[in-house]
């Protein structure tokens, strides 16, 4: 009995593995075709019980938003979906004006890709 659970184990931590790495294949695959419009901003927020986001943000050599795409979700099954109503604002400047109009664990999330865009641009933020 007790190699019955073993087996069971080690085949579902087999099938998390599988789905895991095809999850992280999307998004990966996401994040070439946003690379291909400009300069991409990753923001994301953790979620420990609830769901987690991860937004991509594509900005043009400006900083004015071209797309937004977030993966939202507790599983390997999230996948990459539009986010409409940030196309030609300015990264740097959103505001809780401008995430009045998302959830709580998506604004955080687009909150986050700013801070991340200015540290990894040179724009200011942590050397």
């Amino acid at each position: 009995m007790v190699w019955h659970i073993v087996i069971l184990l080690g085949a579902a931590w087999f099938i998390q593995s599988i789905l895991g790495y095809l999850q992280i294949k999307h998004f990966n695959k996401h994040l070439k075709k946003m690379r291909e419009l400009g300069r991409v901003a990753i923001g994301k927020n953790k979620g420990k019980i609830r769901a987690g986001v991860v937004v991509l943000i594509a900005v043009d050599g400006s900083g004015n938003i071209i797309r937004v795409e977030k993966m939202k979700g507790v599983s390997v099954f999230a996948r990459m979906k539009p986010v409409k109503g940030l196309e030609d604002k300015n990264i740097l400047s959103i505001d809780n004006n401008t995430l009045k109009n998302f959830d709580k664990l998506t604004a955080k999330a687009i909150e986050n890709a700013p801070e991340n865009f200015k540290k990894f641009s040179g724009e200011g933020g942590e050397e």
